[in-house]
């Protein structure tokens, strides 16, 4: 297996625990694990591209990508496996050196074109059956980290 060069991931469900906190007056929170950023940064530290593919818009999504400095953030995408596929031949990449974590259903198409698919623990059946890899943890309590730690230490 090639080197993974860009892990892509969904947001909701994945980095963070899929829950949307909502004040009825527009503003949207979420909670996202502080150890899956760390793991991000580890990732970007050592040369690997980060993206988010997210099937919602979220303010939040661009708020925590500009606080991990991750600048491949595609919010609010009807097409995932689209997207993903473009990003990966703008960046020179092929399929086999592109990682994706996703949780739900929209996320099957991606999981299975990328080189090393991944779904969360707590993922739908679907998604599980779909992956070449399952995380220990769930989605938005440290499965991103257990990723970042997995590529990093195998060398993936």
């Amino acid at each position: 297996m090639m080197k993974i060069k860009l892990l892509a991931m969904d947001v909701d469900g994945t980095l963070t625990d899929g829950s949307v906190y909502m004040d009825g007056e527009g503003h949207e929170f979420k909670r996202f694990d502080i150890q899956d950023g760390m793991g991000i940064a580890l990732l970007r530290r050592e040369g690997i591209e980060i993206a988010l593919i997210s099937g919602r818009f979220s303010a939040s999504t661009d708020q925590r990508a500009k606080d991990l400095g991750i600048s491949l953030v595609f919010n609010g995408v009807r097409d995932k496996l689209g997207t993903l596929k473009s990003l990966t031949e703008k960046l020179g990449l092929r399929d086999e050196e592109v990682a994706y974590i996703g949780d739900d259903v929209n996320d099957i198409d991606c999981i299975k074109w990328a080189g090393l698919g991944i779904a969360v623990a707590n993922a739908r059946p679907e998604v599980l059956e779909a992956a070449g890899y399952i995380t220990r943890s769930s989605g938005g309590m440290g499965a991103v980290r257990e990723v970042a730690d997995l590529l990093l230490k195998e060398g993936v």
